[in-house]
């Protein structure tokens, strides 16, 4: 076995997503590339992107090729971050939508976009369970901080995620648009155990009005204990009336409009 097929074999596993250009630069030719398809050693996926057979790729294959061989700041966020870290029982095996955080105007490959779609030709188990991509943005908030971030293992693969504080911040960045009031809501009422130092850091960073009051309006409304030591005189709360749901009842103490059964007689009054 040549060297570097041997290295090949080393720094890779089965369903791994190889890009020519990580190969390249690893002194693997697009020609000997060529020669390790013809022999079986890769399968094409399409022009300068490959997998290792041997097990089809999956989507947390093309993010982690996405993170280590282009070096892409992107993570796993919101309602997939709460789900893999135990914080939703929303789990499902054939999961519809994978939640990723990128940074505004940063440049995806289009094999990575069209991922799930063309993923899907290795198996009818892979076609099942083929996600889809949705993306969403922290760029509310006024700077990051890498303890925002850890990292999660999915099926041996260790990816960058949103900690729970964060992904709290995503999943109610995200409602009506991507994800209704009453769902997010749901999945927020399990999270009773985040850290308020880290709740009141990222709330203090964010400067989307409406995010903030809905996270407080939820810990107020689902009695968190750690709603207590938020301080918040510290968070830009605003002036004036914000529609979080189109048709909703005003909630008075945070001036938002949420759904009717969300508000007790008290917050009416």
């Amino acid at each position: 076995m040549s060297l570097k097929l041997n290295w090949l074999i080393q720094n890779t596993a089965p369903g791994n997503v190889i890009l020519q250009s990580w190969l390249s630069k690893n002194e693997v030719s697009p020609q000997l590339a060529q020669k390790y398809v013809k022999n079986g050693w890769l399968t094409k996926l399409r022009s300068g992107v490959y997998a290792r057979p041997g097990k089809s790729p999956s989507w947390h294959n093309a993010l982690d090729c996405l993170e280590k061989q282009l070096n892409v700041p992107v993570h796993i966020a919101g309602l997939t971050s709460l789900t893999y870290q135990g914080k939703s029982h929303y789990l499902q095996l054939h999961e519809k939508n994978i939640w990723l955080e990128v940074p505004p105007q940063t440049p995806l490959p289009q094999w990575f976009r069209a991922f799930p779609e063309y993923s899907s030709q290795f198996s009818t188990e892979t076609q099942e369970s083929t996600p889809n991509w949705l993306f969403v943005t922290s760029n509310k908030l006024l700077q990051d901080d890498p303890s925002d971030l850890t990292e999660i293992e999915i099926n041996d693969t260790q990816l960058k995620a949103s900690r729970a504080e964060l992904a709290a911040f995503e999943l109610l960045n995200s409602v009506p648009l991507k994800i209704s009031f009453e769902h997010a809501a749901e999945v927020f009422q399990g999270l009773t155990s985040l850290s308020p130092r880290k709740v009141q850091s990222i709330l203090n960073r964010s400067k989307t009005i409406k995010t903030n009051r809905l996270f407080l309006f939820l810990a107020n409304y689902y009695e968190h204990p750690w709603i207590s030591r938020i301080d918040e005189s510290q968070i830009k709360l605003g002036a004036g009336k914000r529609q979080v749901v189109a048709g909703g009842t005003l909630d008075h103490r945070y001036q938002i409009t949420v759904p009717d059964s969300f508000l007790t007689k008290e917050h009416k009054q």
